[in-house]
């Protein structure tokens, strides 16, 4: 199809791997060791949130002083924290292992775009499959994470094409925030937050039954707001 976008720019958690339910569990232990609750409205707050902007919301909660936030030690913490939940498996999502292969059958070149530190990426990306991606990207290796659209962007120039001609795949308010903001067409499934419609999103149930024809109407922005797929 000569419709297809240049390269498809993946997330990770809660797009291709059904990871945020573990990042549920290693927020809500910090929260506890910081003397809250997890709220759903706080958790839902830092959904693709970088580490920093994550903990600056979960100390701001915990009304700890800012002189006394620990950015390393809590973020050391989280991050084994959530390095031991990793040990134990991460299912893929939905639909996301067919989505990559059937793009990946067209010669379109895949990007991995997360948030996550470069240290847990490579975890995941034991079940993932290195060899799938011609670029990654982690959260740690941009000047600022998403929302900003540094990282697609950076995943676009180490593929060689515009941000513009790339297809991102997201699940959470930031992610798609900085996928647009970089100029590329999404396909949204919202994992655990609502994501507001808007140009060149398309917003679905799943990846489930994802077509290539459904592919090339969500980069040329003719499909819009399909909340009746699976």
């Amino acid at each position: 199809m000569s419709d297809l976008p240049k390269a498809a720019l993946f997330d990770m958690d809660g797009t291709l791997l059904d990871s945020e339910k573990l990042w549920d569990i290693a927020m809500g232990d910090l929260a506890v060791d910081l003397g809250i609750e997890m709220t759903h409205e706080l958790r839902e707050s830092t959904l693709g949130n970088s580490m920093n902007d994550a903990l600056t919301k979960v100390f701001a909660a915990a009304s700890v002083p800012v002189d006394d936030r620990d950015y390393p030690g809590r973020g050391a913490w989280l991050r084994d924290r959530v390095s031991t939940l990793f040990t134990a498996g991460i299912p893929w999502m939905s639909g996301a292992r067919e989505a990559l292969d059937m793009i990946a059958a067209q010669g379109i070149p895949l990007a991995l775009v997360t948030n996550t530190e470069r240290v847990l990426t490579e975890q995941a990306l034991d079940t993932i499959g290195r060899d799938r991606f011609a670029a990654t990207v982690c959260g740690d290796e941009v000047p600022v994470g998403k929302p900003a659209p540094d990282p697609y962007l950076r995943a676009a120039h180490l593929l060689g094409v515009d941000a513009a001609d790339c297809l991102a795949f997201e699940d959470s308010p930031t992610g798609t925030q900085a996928a647009t903001a970089a100029g590329c067409a999404a396909i949204v499934v919202p994992s655990a937050a609502p994501v507001p419609a808007g140009p060149r999103r398309t917003i679905r149930r799943s990846l489930l039954g994802l077509t290539l024809a459904e592919v090339a109407a969500a980069f040329n922005g003719t499909m819009g707001h399909r909340e009746d797929l699976r």
